[in-house]
């Protein structure tokens, strides 16, 4: 029930499904109650313009995917874990597994390999019921690894998790079970603080390898770079109310870990 509710319910709370929200009210209290239905109108407009500009948004995500930046080179280490939710079931009409927009996951993690950082590549990441019935989603990052060249007897599969909370509990018998002491973890950066705070509460040891960077230092002088430029990036635009909406994501994931007493 948890994993239904924490994948529902925040819908309502991210700048969409707010403004939705709002704009039915609206639409209900039109007639008898105007200036409540003015007031709800307003604020979808706000959130909308707000959530949607560059500014806003790239600040917002930098806040969380600028924190854990490697100092230096990425150390060697006994395995390279990742996290699930960077492929694509091969369901028709896609020819194979493909690679989502976090699938950098998965290129990052066989750079490492051929890097020779570790030997090991643990893959992390169960298939969510409601989601399709496919193969889980540590197979389908196994499938593009092994197409790659990274050879099979290097890769590790656990595929029953289903939040960052169980990769980290289920990451951790893996370990033990093979006696490895100090892995990398490869996630979005964006995600990366979460993900490293579960890790390691649970007493693992493990070296953050970012990957899938959404805002860069030239994205961010760009904002400002000329005037027209900086009111262009003031205008509203999906891409930024999409990545605003991530970054809300990770925010309250960490809220509601900590909750938890995850975090």
């Amino acid at each position: 029930m948890f994993l239904y509710l924490s994948k529902l319910l925040p819908l309502f709370f991210y700048p969409l499904g707010l403004a939705s929200v709002s704009l039915v009210v609206a639409l209900v209290t039109l007639r008898k109650r105007p200036r409540i239905a003015m007031a709800a109108i307003a604020l979808s407009l706000f959130l909308l313009l707000v959530c949607s500009n560059a500014w806003t948004a790239k600040l917002l995500v930098r806040s969380l995917e600028w924190q854990n930046i490697p100092s230096g080179p990425i150390p060697n280490a006994e395995a390279i874990v990742v996290l699930g939710g960077a492929t694509k079931s091969a369901f028709y009409p896609r020819p194979g597994v493909d690679l989502s927009e976090t699938g950098d996951r998965v290129i990052y993690a066989a750079q490492l390999y051929r890097q020779k950082k570790a030997p090991k590549i643990i893959l992390s990441g169960g298939r969510i019921d409601w989601r399709g019935s496919g193969a889980s989603e540590s197979a389908d990052m196994a499938s593009i690894l092994t197409s790659l060249g990274i050879p099979s007897e290097a890769i590790i599969e656990e595929p029953d998790s289903l939040n960052t909370y169980q990769n980290a509990v289920n990451v951790k018998k893996i370990l033990q079970t093979r006696g490895i002491q100090q892995v990398l973890l490869v996630t979005s950066a964006m995600h990366m603080p979460r993900s490293l705070k579960i890790f390691q509460r649970l007493g693992i040891d493990v070296i953050p390898a970012p990957t899938d960077f959404l805002v860069t230092k030239g994205e961010l002088q760009e904002l400002s770079s000329t005037p027209k430029g900086a009111l262009l990036n003031l205008l509203p635009d999906t891409n930024n109310l999409h990545q605003f909406t991530l970054a809300l994501k990770e925010y309250l994931g960490n809220f509601i870990y900590r909750l938890r007493g995850w975090l």
